[in-house]
């Protein structure tokens, strides 16, 4: 068990409040050992697809010297795309998944906990930005 979730456990006759609940989740967040899976999550999107986001970044923060309005109107654009196309790979999976319940097969567990951890990642990623 880890140190924050045993701190809350040990104090069950203390009402818990959000301080406490912030504090175990600090403590988790802090230990490198919680979330190794995270510094190796897979990529969201294909490493083509990224290298273009990227690049066109670049390109806007660049072009904000000389044209800042339409900079933040660039950025805006990208960002749209950018979830645009995580969403069209995030329905592309659920589909696949899907489609093989639809015609009586079965998912493997290890393929819902790779789907399952992809979520958790993404989440977490959107949340800590």
């Amino acid at each position: 068990m880890d140190e924050g979730r045993s701190q809350v456990v040990a104090d069950r006759d203390k009402p818990l409040s959000t301080a406490d609940l912030a504090q175990a989740m600090d403590a988790k967040r802090a230990d490198p050992t919680t979330d190794a899976e995270s510094a190796s999550a897979a990529p969201l999107l294909p490493e083509a697809e990224v290298a273009d986001f990227r690049t066109r970044w670049d390109q806007i923060q660049t072009g904000f010297v000389d044209e800042p309005r339409q900079a933040v109107e660039d950025a805006d654009a990208l960002v749209a795309a950018a979830m645009q196309r995580l969403a069209e790979t995030f329905a592309d999976e659920r589909s696949q998944l899907e489609g093989t319940w639809d015609r009586g097969g079965d998912v493997s567990t290890e393929d819902l906990r790779i789907a399952l951890q992809r979520y958790r990642s993404f989440f977490g990623r959107l949340l800590a930005m």
